[in-house]
C-alpha cells in the first residue's frame, strides 16, 4: 500500500554529461535539449529517517534545496518512493 508524506530536498545537482533531445530535427546542439537532475531527498516514516537519490527528469521548474516535495512511499519498503513533484 502506498502512503505519502514530505520531504525536503538537501541536494540538487544538474547531469550536464546526459543530454535529451526533445527534438526531432534541431537547429543547434542544444536545441530541445533538456538536461535530468539528481535530488537527494531527506523524508521520515514512522520516526526513521530516510535519504534516497532520484532521477527527475523534467521541462518544469526543478526543486531547489531546502525544498519541500512529496514522497510517495511503499509502507512495507520506505525506501521505495516516487517524488511528487509541483
Amino acid at each position: 500500500m502506498e502512503k505519502t508524506t514530505t520531504g525536503t530536498v538537501i541536494s540538487v545537482k544538474k547531469q550536464w554529461w546526459l543530454k535529451v533531445n526533445t527534438k526531432m530535427i534541431r537547429a543547434g546542439a542544444l536545441d530541445g535539449a533538456i538536461f535530468p537532475h539528481v535530488l537527494k531527498v531527506k523524508y521520515i516514516v514512522d520516526g526513521k529517517e530516510y535519504v534516497r537519490k532520484k532521477w527527475i527528469l523534467t521541462k518544469n521548474r526543478v526543486p531547489e534545496k531546502g525544498d519541500a516535495v512529496g514522497v510517495l512511499y511503499d509502507d512495507r519498503k520506505p525506501e521505495r518512493i516516487k517524488l511528487i513533484l509541483q
